[in-house]
């Protein structure tokens, strides 16, 4: 049994939960996961680690009320236990090395995003976040992005920051002369496809975090299956990090869809806006 320390909505239907898990915690890394069953007859999800404090033990999980598990996740509050929690799974995120990076969070992906920023921004990296979301409303995580990281705010309404994608805001900083290592892209797989896409023109090394059906968590039920650089792989144990130039979003976007009603909401959003003339949009 897992205690829940702290419960708090960060936005509608979002919900940031630190739980004590110190074991977890010693050992979680930006870019793992773990595995979490609310109850006996819960349904087990996948939830990214969105921070962790070891000397005191604490995991922090971020959700979004989509389904019934989350929706059964949501009625704990604090002082309640969560009855298990596993991990952490998947491989840590490889940042060593990096001096000049962008980390791109695509709306709930900025709870995946931040623990990058933050792990590059401890390792004394240069990092400019760049953070996508809908409306004013929906933006989560402000203040912590901000804390490690010079942060761009697009929203596609323009209701906060800048109005745009992500995209818009990492093509600007490119062609201002921005010179990135690397860049990070966390988020909707079109968004991804979209930042891999442009960052492949101007030939920067591209990261991104694969969020696939996932079930079991150690590669043995298959669902999280995806195809980089023409090879099966799977995110729960070979990534979840991967090759954006690689990956085929084409083929993850067709199994997401059969599986997510917001997928194809997704595509259309992202293969209407203008913003993509120049981004061979007639490949998608």
């Amino acid at each position: 049994m897992i205690k829940i320390i702290k419960k708090e909505k960060l936005a509608e239907g979002v919900t940031r939960l630190v739980l004590n898990a110190p074991l977890i915690a010693q050992k979680a890394m930006a870019g793992q996961f773990v595995i979490l069953r609310p109850t006996e007859k819960g349904e087990r999800i996948p939830l990214t680690i969105a921070d962790y404090h070891r000397e005191r033990g604490e995991l922090t999980v971020i959700y979004q009320t989509v389904g019934r598990t989350t929706a059964e996740l949501d009625t704990l509050g604090e002082g309640d236990s969560i009855l298990n929690v596993a991990g952490p799974l998947g491989k840590a995120s490889e940042l060593e090395g990096m001096k000049k990076v962008a980390v791109i969070g695509g709306g709930l992906g900025c709870a995946i995003a931040y623990p990058q920023a933050k792990a590059l921004h401890e390792k004394g990296a240069d990092v400019d976040m760049i953070a996508g979301f809908r409306s004013r409303e929906l933006i989560i995580l402000e203040d912590e992005m901000r804390a490690c990281a010079k942060l761009t705010i697009m929203t596609d309404d323009g209701s906060y920051g800048q109005k745009g994608l992500v995209t818009d805001a990492l093509k600007e900083k490119i062609l201002r002369g921005v010179s990135y290592d690397t860049v990070i892209a966390i988020g909707p797989p079109i968004m991804m496809k979209y930042v891999s896409l442009l960052t492949k023109e101007y030939g920067i090394r591209t990261i991104v975090s694969m969020n696939p059906i996932m079930i079991d968590g150690t590669g043995m039920c298959g669902g999280c299956r995806l195809t980089v650089d023409g090879k099966t792989k799977f995110a729960c144990v070979d990534g979840p990090d991967f090759d954006g130039h690689l990956v085929d979003f084409d083929e993850l976007m067709r199994r997401n869809a059969t599986y997510r009603s917001d997928e194809q909401e997704q595509m259309k959003r992202f293969h209407e806006c203008n913003l993509f003339k120049g981004i061979r949009q007639g490949e998608v």
